[in-house]
């Protein structure tokens, strides 16, 4: 029976993890740019002695879904997209280079271009800075430019986002929602990588399928809890039996 109770047990935990996963899909269906995450259960067997016939029910966090989300023209000259596969780069808190899609970019109080959570955005030389009151437009190669007023007005090239493009294999997602390489090296600038300006991607989270998902874990959860209760039925019946002989 302790074998059942076991199984039972670390399933029902682990769903709770997948159901942990799939509320935060939920609650960012609506964040620009988001990778919804996957996770998947996994057996893995007890080593020790005696223990053979044991196993645990662990949530394998597979990784995300990298597919793309839906390009949507916003008119916001802030706002960019990036164009099929790729990432910006980013500062993160830990002042680490990170990659991002959230191209819902503002300019803070002291010029810094920034994504709409706060991270910097990284060019070439560091965070990328605009002069006070000018007006900042960002070209599909990254390129982003400050017009001051002036007769005639006065453009300036502040710098150029860098755009990035590792495999999909090397890029891990760190408690903040941004990724990271797995090796931690900076990855390595991309031509190729294009942005669509006055435009933002909309989140890759189908919300049907993970309504359904939610109701599939709930039910599997309900069902370890059952058949701990069953378990226990069994086990206090057996010993009834065995009290009798």
């Amino acid at each position: 029976m302790d074998r059942m109770i076991y199984v039972a047990m670390t399933g029902a935990k682990q769903n709770l993890g997948q159901q942990a996963s799939v509320a935060n899909n939920l609650a960012n269906a609506s964040t620009t740019g988001f990778r919804s995450e996957l996770a998947s259960f996994r057996a893995v067997p007890l080593v020790g002695q005696a223990q053979g016939t044991r196993a645990f029910v662990v949530d394998s966090t597979v990784g995300a879904d990298f597919s793309p989300g839906t390009l949507v023209g916003t008119g916001r000259a802030l706002d960019v997209a990036v164009q099929g596969s790729g990432w910006m780069a980013v500062q993160a808190a830990d002042g680490k280079e990170a990659y991002s899609r959230d191209g819902h970019l503002q300019v803070s109080a002291t010029g810094t271009l920034t994504t709409g959570t706060g991270q910097p955005v990284l060019g070439d030389n560091g965070p990328i800075t605009a002069p006070a009151n000018s007006d900042v437009t960002i070209a599909a190669d990254g390129t982003v430019s400050a017009t001051q007023p002036g007769t005639p007005p006065t453009i300036t090239n502040v710098g150029r986002i860098k755009l990035v493009d590792p495999p999909a294999t090397a890029l891990v997602r760190g408690d903040d929602g941004l990724f990271r390489t797995r090796d931690g090296k900076p990855a390595q600038s991309d031509a190729k990588v294009l942005l669509a300006p006055a435009t933002l991607e909309t989140s890759n989270v189908n919300m049907a399928e993970q309504m359904v998902k939610m109701i599939e874990l709930s039910r599997s959860y309900e069902l370890s809890t059952r058949l701990i209760t069953t378990a226990g039925d069994n086990e206090k019946s057996a010993s009834q039996v065995l009290a009798l002989n």
